[in-house]
């Protein structure tokens, strides 16, 4: 394992014309690298704080020193108090929010809004099945989530999360007194524990002061915001894999650490592979983040951070986590076709076949370089579209044509990524979040950080890349002997592997979260033991103590323990009274409308019933009744987008005839209509949902505003308003059988074999 050192990096490269001082130079340095090339970073055999800097003598014991060992302990506590504390919050913050433990059943089923209720459905279908065989051939032959169609609910969704938590239900002794709701929620919740565990090792781990864990959990707690939703998006696929990215990201820190023993790093990989695994297993979206990732890992490669060896395990690690969800996912084309696998081969190949890439001087090594990652990128496209093409892939089409149109590279009319790039949570990142992570003094020290750190890793960058940059810019002074002197020893500019990843990782992710709202659950959760590092590491300190001229161990060890108390004691006392308010205030679920539309489908309809609507409505429909759905929210399927796109006619300009044809063809009993999508005021004009229809149909908008030259009025008048009219086309084919102040539930009237065989005539 290496460190990144300005002072000696490739000097066998330098010209040998070159004589006189800077000869002396490589010779002294060379003469010292053995001793120097190491850095005495700690142990990570046990995580130790600065505070192993007590005399060892008076408190030795087996190797470690009593000093050392209270202070792992105490960190230890520290981070799982505080684990908890965050589960506890979330806890109250969720029952508060919608008194969960005195509301009806069908209520707390109506709180798994939109997808999250798709999703706990099979996780309540699997408990009420027979036996756990049973509901496991249910799942692999579902025929309730698409009406005629039969599909393979493990293959296609990422809930083996829900099965294992259903099974665990089954053979442990708490059905009695813990009510199955009760065990998904407190797992859920659980993993918040986990996830805030994991940022305080990685802090703990960059820093080597526990302060800077507990700083880092503080922090993300008053940041919850920010941070996570997962109060009351429960069962998204993100609140589950995030937590095991989060561990994933502390075990690759831990592995790139310097000084890491054979035995440890093998230990440490299997622990990157298990988080690895289980963050792809639980979110459909893996492979974009590990994309990221590998992005990260080819740049630190390049600039030459990390070992080939280093490298290549942790390419292997994503290789074979993917692989193996691949298998349980009885082999899902999605990840074979996933750009992050190609894209991994391509490195690898790439980097295999091109010799001495790491060789020459500044301009013919930045050249290589620039050849390498030309070569890789057209490899990575060239293989990702012919394995699509293989594999007849367009169950992520649609994320790319978000990407495209979102960077005004696609047709702006498509329905699909219309409706990503409608959605706030797809847009760009507010400037509103950088006021509230002001206000908990997260920002400015992550900025310090960020800044300082950013600046010496490209300096270190170029002295990787360039060894008389080294030695004729950060080494101007030696005596005539060639020997440095202890002066310049202290002005040694490096950084670790680990750091580097973790610089890296914040730039990237960061980058993402401007680009996509939604994505800022990944940055701003590794904000927190970034900036931690910044306040309680050495590395940020020391490079500004030494502009200051005061760098000194009396100065440093001052700075490293009273900075992060004084920020923990200004955070208690600002925040504190607010946390304390915001966990009693007390509110209640009310929906009455909703309630009354699922008691009346579980009463009035039959359990075969199929039924046609929004999305979001139709995964509640299915927790709270078991009807069969036309669609639903899980949109990583081709023909399941195309099938919501006309059963979406139901908000369009379309005739009373079409709309029944499409709704009989995809096998619809009833149709469900809101007024809020019908009537909608959410979305400015052109992202109001029946505005994209008319734009995918070429028809003129609602309302006044500019239209696009080619587009026609509409012949039909919008179905959604017309039916409510009794008119003989609708009352023909539609009888409308619920009404409440939000829902409007009609009845198909299927037409006669006489008059089908007539108008076939």
């Amino acid at each position: 394992m290496r460190t990144s050192v300005l002072s000696h990096h490739s000097c066998n490269n330098l010209p040998k014309t070159r004589t006189g001082g800077l000869l002396s130079r490589m010779t002294a340095l060379r003469q010292r690298k053995g001793s120097k090339g190491k850095d005495p970073g700690p142990s990570v055999q046990n995580l130790k704080s600065d505070c192993t800097a007590e005399p060892r003598e008076r408190f030795t014991t087996g190797g470690f020193s009593w000093w050392t060992i209270v202070c792992v302990m105490t960190g230890s506590v520290v981070g799982i108090s505080l684990g908890l504390l965050c589960c506890i919050y979330v806890a109250t913050l969720h029952e508060n929010d919608l008194w969960f433990s005195n509301i009806k059943e069908v209520e707390r089923e109506i709180s798994f809004r939109t997808e999250c209720g798709l999703y706990y459905s099979y996780y309540k279908q699997m408990l009420k099945a027979p036996s756990i065989q049973q509901g496991l051939y249910e799942l692999i032959h579902d025929n309730t989530t698409e009406s005629k169609r039969t599909i393979n609910i493990l293959q296609r969704m990422n809930i083996y999360q829900e099965v294992f938590l259903s099974i665990l239900y089954r053979i442990l002794p708490i059905q009695t007194y813990l009510e199955p709701i009760y065990f998904y929620i407190y797992t859920v919740f659980a993993l918040q524990a986990v996830y805030v565990i994991a940022l305080f090792i990685t802090s703990w781990l960059l820093s080597d002061s526990w302060l800077a864990g507990a700083l880092t959990g503080v922090w993300y707690i008053l940041n919850r915001v920010d941070t996570t939703r997962v109060e009351f998006t429960i069962s998204l696929r993100e609140n589950w894999s995030i937590p095991f990215f989060a561990l994933q990201v502390a075990a690759i820190t831990c592995y790139l650490r310097p000084q890491l023993k054979p035995i440890h790093q093998r230990v440490v990989l299997w622990l990157v592979f298990i988080s690895t695994f289980c963050f792809c297993l639980t979110w459909q979206f893996n492979q974009f983040v590990l994309l990221v990732q590998a992005l990260i890992i080819f740049t630190l490669d390049c600039l030459d951070f990390l070992t080939a060896e280093q490298v290549v395990s942790l390419y292997l690690m994503q290789v074979l986590s993917l692989l193996l969800v691949w298998l349980l996912q009885f082999c899902n084309s999605m990840i074979l076709g996933s750009l992050v696998l190609s894209f991994i081969v391509s490195a690898l190949l790439i980097k295999h076949f091109q010799t001495g890439l790491k060789t020459g001087g500044f301009v013919i090594r930045v050249g290589k370089l620039a050849l390498h990652t030309l070569l890789v990128l057209t490899l990575t496209f060239t293989i990702n579209y012919s394995a699509k093409k293989m594999l007849q892939l367009k169950s992520d089409e649609h994320i790319f044509k978000f990407i495209k149109a979102k960077f005004g590279f696609g047709a702006t009319r498509d329905f699909d990524a219309s409706l990503y790039l409608c959605e706030e949570a797809f847009g760009l990142l507010p400037l509103d979040t950088f006021e509230r992570l002001a206000g908990t003094v997260l920002l400015y020290p992550y900025l310090c950080t960020l800044s300082a750190l950013f600046i010496l890793l490209l300096l270190v960058a170029l002295s990787n890349l360039s060894v008389l940059f080294c030695f004729l810019i950060l080494h101007p002074s030696t005596n005539g002997s060639g020997q440095a002197s202890r002066e310049e020893e202290e002005r040694t500019f490096r950084i670790r592997p680990d750091v580097a990843y973790n610089l890296l990782h914040t730039v990237f992710f960061g980058l993402l979260a401007f680009s996509t709202m939604r994505m800022k659950y990944l940055w701003t959760g590794h904000m927190c033991p970034f900036a931690a590092f910044g306040v309680c590491g050495k590395e940020v300190w020391s490079l500004y103590l030494r502009v200051l001229h005061c760098n000194t161990k009396t100065m440093m060890r001052l700075i490293r323990y009273s900075v992060p108390i004084v920020i923990l004691a200004f955070l208690y006392y600002k925040f504190w009274p607010r946390l304390m308010e915001e966990i009693s205030e007390l509110r209640e679920f009310y929906d009455p409308d909703t309630v009354e539309l699922m008691e009346w489908i579980r009463l009035k309809t039959p359990k075969r019933a199929v039924f046609a609507g929004s999305m979001q409505l139709l995964a509640g429909i299915k927790l709270c009744t078991g009807r069969v759905l036309t669609n639903h929210p899980h949109y990583e399927d081709q023909a399941l987008r195309e099938r919501t796109r006309q059963v979406y006619q139901i908000y369009a300009r379309q005739s009373a005839e079409e709309v029944h044809k499409v709704l009989c063809s995809v096998g619809a009993d009833y149709i469900v209509l809101e007024d809020s999508i019908c009537y909608e005021r959410r979305h400015s004009r052109g992202c109001r949902l029946r505005d994209l229809l008319d734009l995918a149909n070429g028809h003129i908008m609602d309302g006044p505003g500019e239209n696009e030259p080619d587009l026609i009025p509409a012949t039909h008048p919008r179905f959604c308003e017309a039916i409510k009219s009794d008119m003989p086309p609708y009352l023909t084919l539609f009888t409308r059988v619920f009404k409440n102040k939000t829902f409007h539930v009609y009845k198909l009237k299927k037409l006669k074999k006489k008059n089908k065989a007539e108008n076939v005539l």
